[in-house]
């Protein structure tokens, strides 16, 4: 079996690619490494640097002709979004629809699609169903939500499979300290350098955070599961970003000091998915607690400090 997932060398696809190569599936890689680092990459994992947008990424499709091809590649900046609003649509429906088109014409027998819980925008609902509706609070959301209905459109006049898998906050190693979407690891980032973290607004929100393994874990179901379908992956379980840096304090063994700054537009102040859809129709349950994927961050975290710090001695050292 062939595979290509677009945006593998950053920090969700990247777990997608050792996950898929564990099954001794081939695994192609297209990432122009704006996000994506090289060192992400499995060494086992062929990596093209292409845009998504460009001709040379259809080409990787159409040379490699996949029997599956996940989409994860996007611009998922909220911030950057609601900035630049051009750029967030060129990359995230221009080039879902350049992809489309390419594995169309290469008759790729399934299209899996990252989405997000952004797509709802600020729904008031507890918890919140793939049948609410979508009004997303940013560009970003809206982009990828015309991305979904692209995608639902290719399979209606052209017979292109796809599963829709809207994320909830995914968080867990590899992840850049950037966006809202990082914001455990941007505390991270903070608790290395020098322990104060900012808090946008009154760190009330909440958000429905799930470990990237469990993310994984959906992806790798949606290969055989999930026809035509837009499913949430997500814990159904709402933590407050006051909680995540209790937790964090727990972990670390050290008071972290908190500045509350003023949120930042197209925010969303709550957001939990329910993951029935999920259960049913993947066969997939989330296997992490947001203590035990924190746990498992916090580590590598650590490590990554400390590899990097034998690194700057040996360079010392000559």
């Amino acid at each position: 079996m062939k595979v290509i997932v677009s945006g593998g060398a950053g920090f969700i696809g990247s777990h997608l690619v050792d996950a898929l190569i564990d099954r001794d599936i081939e695994v192609h890689i297209i990432d122009n490494l704006v996000a994506g680092q090289k060192e992400n990459v499995h060494p086992r994992a062929q990596l093209h640097v292409v845009d998504i947008c460009s001709e040379e990424a259809s080409k990787v499709i159409m040379n490699v002709r996949p029997d599956a091809f996940y989409h994860l590649a996007a611009q998922a900046d909220v911030g950057k979004s609601v900035q630049y609003p051009k750029y967030d649509g060129d990359v995230n429906i221009i080039g879902t629809l350049n992809m489309l088109e390419a594995c169309r014409k290469a008759n790729v027998g399934k299209f899996i699609f990252a989405s997000t819980s952004a797509v709802y925008g600020n729904l008031n609902n507890k918890l919140l169903s793939e049948e609410e509706v979508t009004v997303p609070a940013s560009f970003y959301g809206l982009s990828k939500l015309t991305a979904e209905s692209y995608i639902r459109l290719f399979y209606e006049l052209y017979r292109q499979s796809y599963t829709i898998l809207r994320y909830a906050n995914v968080y867990g190693p590899r992840q850049l300290p950037k966006g809202e979407g990082g914001v455990v690891s941007v505390f991270f980032d903070r608790l290395q350098k020098d322990g104060n973290i900012n808090v946008h607004g009154d760190g009330q929100q909440t958000r429905d955070f799930i470990y990237v393994k469990d993310i994984v874990a959906a992806n790798l179901a949606a290969l055989e599961n999930g026809d035509q379908e837009t499913i949430q992956v997500s814990t159904s379980q709402r933590t407050s970003i006051n909680e995540i840096l209790s937790f964090l304090t727990d972990i670390h063994g050290i008071s972290i000091l908190r500045e509350f700054t003023a949120p930042r537009d197209g925010d969303i102040k709550h957001s939990c998915l329910c993951n029935k859809k999920a259960r049913n129709l993947l066969d997939w349950n989330p296997m992490y607690t947001i203590e035990d994927g924190l746990k498992e961050t916090y580590a590598f975290h650590q490590q990554l400090e400390s590899d990097m710090a034998s690194t700057f001695e040996n360079e010392l050292m000559g």
